[in-house]
């Protein structure tokens, strides 16, 4: 169940990344608050309420793997899966281009993870 924890920590951290590289404080400075229920005022605070939600939900779950794997183990491996989950996002949503090294980096990476999960007896 921890390895499911950090899985999901891993993609609302992830998640919080987008929501981070969205996110406009200037857009948000703009916004008439007597207008707080249109739908333009949402959209602008739509990566603000992401940014919350999906980082109390990545501390929440990470918290939890914590209580039951090896500290180091678990940072190692849910930083990996949230950057392997980022690289993801960015081809098949935002539509980037592969990078063949990146291919290879990132083979890496997933095998290092098997290795520290298969080396872990939790």
């Amino acid at each position: 169940m921890q390895w499911i924890y950090l899985l999901i920590a891993a993609v609302f951290e992830a998640a919080w990344t987008f929501s981070l590289k969205y996110l406009d404080f200037q857009k948000i400075k703009t916004i008439q608050w007597d207008t707080i229920f249109s739908m333009h005022t949402w959209m602008l605070l739509s990566p603000l309420l992401g940014y919350i939600f999906f980082g109390i939900g990545n501390i929440y779950f990470f918290a939890l793997a914590l209580k039951m794997l090896p500290t180091a183990v678990a940072m190692a491996v849910w930083t990996a899966l949230a950057l392997v989950f980022i690289k993801l996002s960015d081809v098949f949503i935002l539509h980037e281009k592969w990078v063949w090294q990146e291919i290879g980096w990132i083979a890496l990476i997933a095998i290092g993870i098997v290795g520290l999960k298969t080396s872990i007896k939790a």
